[in-house]
């Protein structure tokens, strides 16, 4: 893939990050505002993704030959995207199921002061989510 398509699939890429998030904040004020931003995130997610499918598999029958060197390269690279998303997601898993059980827990020791063991043992338990996907990265890291 030559620097220019890299070049333009990045830009693409941005732009559809850029451009929903500039409509959800600059958009005006009524309730069709978040469906509206939703839609648009959509479209430019979907659309960045075939203008990526098109430049990645467009010119494979030129590089086929160049395709059987790089192979090794790429199953390296989605075993570190893998282990980038394992431990991504699980810790945004865990910050969202920590915020509920924190707020819950601080909710509860506020009314009985001897509910901080119980109440403890599940925030613990949402922060573990966290761990488990630190350690199949871990994991996926140590096959590379």
């Amino acid at each position: 893939m030559t620097l220019t398509v890299k070049l333009l699939l990045i830009a693409a890429l941005v732009l559809s990050i850029i451009i929903p998030f500039g409509y959800f904040l600059i958009g005006e004020k009524n309730k069709k505002r978040y469906k509206r931003a939703v839609g648009a995130n959509v479209f430019f997610f979907f659309g960045a993704f075939v203008i990526a499918g098109i430049m990645l598999f467009g010119g494979m029958p030129a590089e086929a030959a160049e395709g059987a060197a790089e192979t090794a390269g790429n199953a390296a690279g989605f075993g570190y995207l893998a282990a980038a998303l394992s431990t991504g997601l699980s810790c945004v898993g865990g910050g969202i199921a920590v915020a509920s059980a924190a707020s819950a827990a601080l909710g509860a020791i506020s009314e009985d002061p001897g509910a901080l063991g119980k109440s403890l043992i599940f925030v613990g338990l949402a922060e573990g989510v966290c761990l488990y996907g630190l350690i199949i990265s871990f994991m996926i890291l140590g096959q590379l």
